[in-house]
């Protein structure tokens, strides 16, 4: 590393103390959603190959983790894998399925964040579902952060689990299609999302430059605000987050438009 570097390192340490040095943290989101964008783009960009830019995308998640312990933040939405991206080439697909196995393990054995799978299991292989399973039961008890890891997640997708479920949970009970009309309302549907019982997310953030969610927890980010990032999830940085903070403060939340 040249001196220019460890000058413009330096720099950006002192800038990111100054703005968590003015940090209400009154005014921290307690929820935090994240669309990880930018691997495969950090990758080539830094002559690596696709599997080194999700390593590297996977590696970041302990440290943004770490990031949101030091706030008030109570829960946080990492979007690992979405429905669309089983339509990857094979040859991408396993290893990627591999490494985001490895996080869900070392999340789990972290022992700070309580873990939550979001998304349809039924996409996902036999031993990641055992592997879900098992970091959810280990951590049940944890009082600490909950992790909700969105693997084969697609907001779409979740709407139609939550009718499905919601349909099947008024048959079990014996409700006529009557009744069930009736008796439906938003608080019903929410009661059946993957994240039931959780507060929505009240900041997405987004990293890579992309502006839009492409899906990403369509019915719980009704009134949630929006952060885009320019830089590559791999490259994200603390300032980066804290920027994010000072800007999810600095709005003036509305709702009803």
């Amino acid at each position: 590393m040249n001196l220019r570097d460890k000058l413009r390192g330096l720099l950006v340490r002192l800038y990111a103390r100054r703005v968590e040095g003015h940090l209400d943290h009154a005014q921290v989101p307690k929820h935090i959603g994240v669309i990880m964008d930018g691997n495969r783009r950090w990758a080539k960009a830094a002559g690596s190959t696709t599997a080194q830019g999700h390593r590297a995308g996977a590696d970041k998640i302990e440290e943004f983790l770490g990031w949101c312990s030091e706030t008030d933040v109570e829960v946080v939405t990492l979007w690992l894998l979405s429905t669309d991206n089983f339509d990857r080439p094979k040859e991408e697909l396993v290893p990627l399925l591999g490494i985001i196995e490895d996080v869900v393990r070392s999340l789990a054995a972290d022992g700070r964040w309580r873990v939550h799978h979001v998304g349809t299991l039924d996409l996902l292989p036999a031993g990641m579902q055992r592997t879900l399973k098992e970091a959810e039961d280990a951590t049940a008890e944890v009082n600490g952060i909950t992790v909700n890891v969105a693997i084969g997640y697609g907001g779409r997708q979740e709407i139609a689990d939550a009718v499905r479920s919601m349909l099947l949970d008024a048959h079990a009970k014996g409700m006529s299609m009557e009744e069930l009309a009736e008796a439906v309302d938003i608080d019903m549907i929410g009661r059946h999302l993957y994240t039931r019982e959780q507060p929505d997310p009240d900041l997405v953030i987004r990293t890579s430059g992309e502006q839009r969610l492409s899906g990403f927890m369509l019915w719980q980010t009704a009134h949630s605000e929006y952060y885009f990032c320019e830089v590559f999830w791999p490259a994200f940085r603390k300032v980066d987050f804290l920027r994010a903070l000072r800007d999810y403060a600095a709005r003036h939340r509305r709702y009803g438009g």
